[in-house]
């Protein structure tokens, strides 16, 4: 996850460099046909509503994909039917999925299983950050239920904490923007 936020960094500082080297390449392309500033602030203006209304466009385009994720519907489930429709859900990814009981579960809500691993889930169906427990929860359910992966699944996000204690235990975590990545994969 630490990983992650890095890579969106890295993609925000790309994204303003391409930004004013676009700025910067639209303000020339003016100059050359105008030979004048005139032209060139034509140019510059022409390329910032270009690229206003590209922002728009993309904005727009996330709200529409979250709608069409469901995730309104998934934050105001209990946390049994958000453990079913991790199931469900992952049954569609071609996982055999298995159900504890909800009580005593020894840190797993549910039991996923492929052709070469063996993956237990806790799932956390949250309105605030996720927190450590979670992870040690499902750290304590790898040998309970042989199992080769840990994951924790939740419609929120995670603390730092929980990433660092995931990060060092090779603990998978999916948090939101994952989870609906993978809903519409699904779809």
């Amino acid at each position: 996850m630490a990983k992650k936020k890095q890579k969106k960094r890295k993609k925000k500082t790309f994204t303003r460099f391409l930004f004013q080297l676009s700025l910067i390449f639209a303000g020339c392309i003016g100059w050359y046909y105008t030979e004048n500033l005139k032209g060139v602030f034509i140019s510059m203006g022409s390329f910032l509503l270009f690229w206003i209304l590209v922002k728009i466009w993309w904005k727009t385009r996330g709200y529409f994909r979250l709608r069409k994720a469901g995730i309104k519907q998934i934050d105001e489930m209990t946390g049994e039917e958000f453990e079913a429709f991790l199931g469900r859900l992952f049954k569609k990814r071609g996982f055999k999925v298995t159900y504890t009981k909800t009580s005593g579960d020894y840190g797993a809500d549910l039991i996923l299983q492929d052709r070469e691993n063996t993956i237990a889930v806790q799932a956390k169906r949250y309105s605030g950050a996720v927190g450590v427990k979670a992870v040690q929860e499902v750290i304590g359910a790898l040998k309970m239920y042989n199992a080769t992966e840990a994951w924790v699944v939740t419609n929120s996000y995670f603390t730092k904490q929980a990433q660092k204690l995931a990060e060092s235990n090779d603990v998978y975590l999916i948090d939101r923007d994952d989870l609906i990545e993978i809903i519409l994969d699904s779809k």
